[in-house]
């Protein structure tokens, strides 16, 4: 899969490979095959930036996402959490502090 030149090919051989594996008897293939189908798009956007995407950058980001939702597994709504995302995925300022103090 990983070897066509561009998201056409590799689009056949995926479709034609889903396709072959959801005709077999074997449980577990047909899972993976679904969860292929259901994640098409997202692995065909390989083939139409060519590979220039860097995987460790979106490996880091993917981090990163996971341990800031892990410290906001106490925000009562989903908002909160949202924007400590913004913040630590967007290297957004934050403020010095919440309040004035006189």
């Amino acid at each position: 899969f990983w070897r066509y030149a561009t998201a056409g090919w590799a689009a056949r051989f995926l479709d034609a490979w889903c396709k072959r594996t959801m005709r077999s008897r074997i449980i577990p293939m047909k899972k993976i095959a679904k969860m292929l189908r259901s994640h098409r798009e997202l692995l065909l956007n390989w083939f139409r930036t060519k590979g220039q995407v860097a995987l460790g950058a979106v490996e880091g980001f993917n981090n990163k996402a996971k341990v800031t939702s892990r410290k906001a597994y106490g925000f009562r709504n989903f908002e909160v959490m949202k924007i400590a995302l913004y913040h630590t995925l967007g290297n957004l300022p934050e403020p010095e502090a919440t309040h004035r103090f006189c």
